[in-house]
């Protein structure tokens, strides 16, 4: 990876440093965790990255892909993360935990800004996984609208094994995908949920084929985009309301969401 095959000649890379490499092609943005020597584990430095990334998406920006370098698509908090401070590695869990609760409320606020745009924007958002998803990397790719997943992914929540609990969105996003006791058997546990697993779950909505995979990326692609960007943004913030709202107030959603649509239709109209 990253799954490049069809890019348009006009690519740009708009960003890289911090482990992320952002290319900009017009209506297809691509976000790559690059650094597949570690396998893609994240620092505070990528999800400054991370979140810093919507500022690229743009009223043209039709999708964002999210794949990662190497071997897998990213193995969770860096390991430097659970140590010691040091001169080379100064904000780990302990340093920050020693700066007291209003430090640390701060800083896991700070980090969640890096998970909670890909919802939350108006174009697309699909991660490309393989090998191993693991805590942050499992909460990453489940902040993303939809996961397409090689056959060698791997899913897991590891953070429980380190005393820790999942705080990057992906209690929430993990509980809409498979329901509470599901999540709760696969977060106590922190066994991997495997690709064929991940997709019956409901955690992954395509199985790609090593030998098809930018074929089917473009095709997937080329199918939800359909649409107008208007009429996906539109269905994409009204199912997300569906699944907290009750029916008459989902019925106001649509209402709302209707009359956008059809006074957009009369705008391109005239």
């Amino acid at each position: 990876m990253p799954i490049s095959s069809n890019w348009p000649d006009h690519m740009t890379t708009v960003f890289d440093a911090d482990g992320v490499r952002i290319v900009d092609s017009g209506t297809r943005l691509d976000v790559i965790l690059c650094t597949p020597e570690n396998r893609n584990a994240q620092t505070p430095k990528t999800w400054d990255a991370l979140a810093g990334a919507q500022q690229f998406v743009t009223a043209a920006t039709r999708v964002v892909v999210l794949t990662g370098e190497g071997v897998s698509f990213s193995a969770g908090l860096d390991r430097s993360m659970l140590g010691a401070p040091t001169a080379e590695n100064p904000v780990t869990l302990a340093s920050i935990g020693m700066a007291g609760e209003t430090a640390l409320r701060d800083f896991i606020s700070t980090a969640q800004s890096a998970f909670s745009w890909w919802r939350e924007c108006d174009a697309l958002t699909i991660a490309v996984v393989q090998g191993h998803a693991i805590g942050a990397g499992f909460q990453l790719a489940l902040a993303c609208d939809l996961v397409l997943a090689l056959p060698d992914a791997s899913f897991a929540m590891r953070e429980p094994r380190l005393g820790l609990v999942p705080d990057l969105g992906g209690t929430h996003a993990l509980v809409r995908a498979v329901g509470y006791p599901r999540a709760l058997e696969i977060c106590a546990t922190g066994r991997a949920v495997e690709a064929p697993e991940a997709l019956a779950l409901g955690i992954v909505q395509y199985l790609l084929s090593p030998k098809k995979t930018d074929t089917q990326i473009d095709e997937i692609i080329a199918a939800l985009t359909g649409p107008s960007r208007g009429v996906v943004s539109g269905l994409k913030h009204l199912l997300q309301a569906a699944e907290e709202a009750s029916p008459e107030l989902q019925r106001a959603n649509e209402r709302e969401a209707q009359i956008a649509r059809i006074a957009e239709l009369m705008r391109e109209a005239t």
